[in-house]
């Protein structure tokens, strides 16, 4: 029977025949996991849809080795609960798109680790990638893949974990994740800097994470971005009276940029939910969204460019190293103008949110170099020969 529609797999054996199948019928297939970020990438270009949701389940959990797997169709929201109750966490703070995307589901903990998906955190402990540490997976002739484990190695050759990481499901259907975990934080402290221009923001955060004072969040959001005046936002963590002595150090560090103010727990924490899912941006829902990866001190100069030309509305994380940027829709939504801006600014611009029709024709990730192009052709057909995973999801004709 041919295959077509839904396919919910319970198992890798199923999974792998679903695959098999698919190889021999030649239909593609669009890989999905709880249907939370389905707006990422140009418009599916596949003929069945298998789903990793009922693949689910933590398969191992070593609290005292701080390491923890799970099927690919696992609930972020219950892998997070399992590491919390031993006080411990994923360290790169994946976010959490439902809002951005107006979806519903669950996001699960396979699809967080084909998007490479990174919070606030990841300027002090990496993105999602440096915690994945073992994958497995079926590749596009139907067998299952094992690479990495339960400890972090040396690797030699191709690295397919964190090849993996990043690929959005075109090198194959994830089907267990293994990462490392780090402990919680005892007491976490938010403090803001008001009324800061987006050059003085820039410099304000780089002079806080330069410093020894261990920062894990660090963002601005410019006057009217979420309804409020300029502010920065800087998180620092650990124990109380770590927390006190460097809180007044950070005061008097940055006396310069103006007063040191610490907001309460509660708001704190839905401040950096906030930024870690562009929250501010989601509305108006027929804006696009821009996601774009710079050198941080080039950011404010990036968005004065683009702003120049166009209407738009963006905050920083990471220190200024990602903007988020919101803009009509219209014509190539200022594809051209903000990859240019991206580019001079020493990074580049991914396209997260925007309708069927326009993913269709204004490339969604960067554009690659020849040379690049050609390397990940290679990579594609040395696990996927027959081009059957989520085809053309990143760039067109790969």
């Amino acid at each position: 029977m041919t295959l077509t529609g839904m396919h919910q797999p319970t198992d890798e054996t199923a999974a792998a025949e679903l695959v098999r199948q698919a190889k021999a019928e030649g239909i593609p297939i669009r890989v999905a996991g709880g249907g939370t970020r389905g707006g990422v990438g140009r418009p599916a270009q596949a003929g069945v849809t298998v789903s990793t949701a009922k693949l689910r389940g933590i398969t191992l959990y070593e609290p005292s080795e701080m390491v923890i797997g799970a099927w690919a169709g696992t609930p972020l929201a219950e892998i997070e609960a399992t590491l919390d109750a031993k006080g411990q966490m994923l360290a790169f703070e994946p976010a959490d798109f439902r809002l951005l995307y107006g979806t519903n589901g669950s996001p699960t903990i396979g699809a967080v680790a084909a998007g490479n998906i990174a919070g606030p955190r990841r300027i002090w402990a990496g993105g999602c990638r440096d915690s994945l540490i073992g994958v497995r997976f079926v590749n596009g002739s139907g067998e299952l893949v094992k690479s990495g484990g339960r400890v972090m190695k040396n690797v030699t050759g191709l690295d397919l974990v964190k090849l993996q990481a990043g690929a959005w499901g075109t090198l194959g259907l994830l089907t267990e994740v293994i990462f490392k975990v780090v402990p919680k934080p005892d007491t976490v402290a938010t403090l803001v800097l008001a009324g800061l221009d987006d050059p003085r923001a820039i410099r304000a955060m780089a002079d806080a994470i330069t410093s020894p004072f261990e920062i894990t969040g660090a963002a601005h959001l410019p006057d009217g971005v979420g309804g409020e005046g300029a502010r920065t936002y800087l998180r620092i963590e650990g124990f109380p009276d770590s927390i006190a002595y460097r809180t007044d150090a950070l005061g008097k560090l940055l006396a310069q940029y103006g007063a040191l103010s610490r907001l309460g727990d509660a708001v704190g924490a839905s401040v950096w939910s906030a930024i870690r899912d562009a929250a501010p941006l989601a509305e108006p829902r027929d804006q696009v969204i821009w996601r774009l990866s710079v050198k941080p001190s080039e950011a404010p100069a990036a968005i004065a460019a683009i702003t120049a030309c166009r209407a738009a509305r963006a905050f920083y994380d990471w220190g200024g190293g990602l903007i988020w940027l919101a803009t009509a829709a219209d014509g190539d939504a200022g594809a051209s103008m903000i990859r240019k801006a991206a580019k001079a600014a020493r990074g580049y611009a991914t396209l997260l949110r925007a309708p069927d029709t326009l993913r269709a024709v204004v490339p969604v990730f960067e554009p690659e170099a020849p040379a690049v192009a050609a390397l990940t052709k290679r990579i594609k057909a040395s696990v996927d020969p027959a081009g059957l995973f989520n085809p053309g999801l990143m760039h067109a004709g790969v």
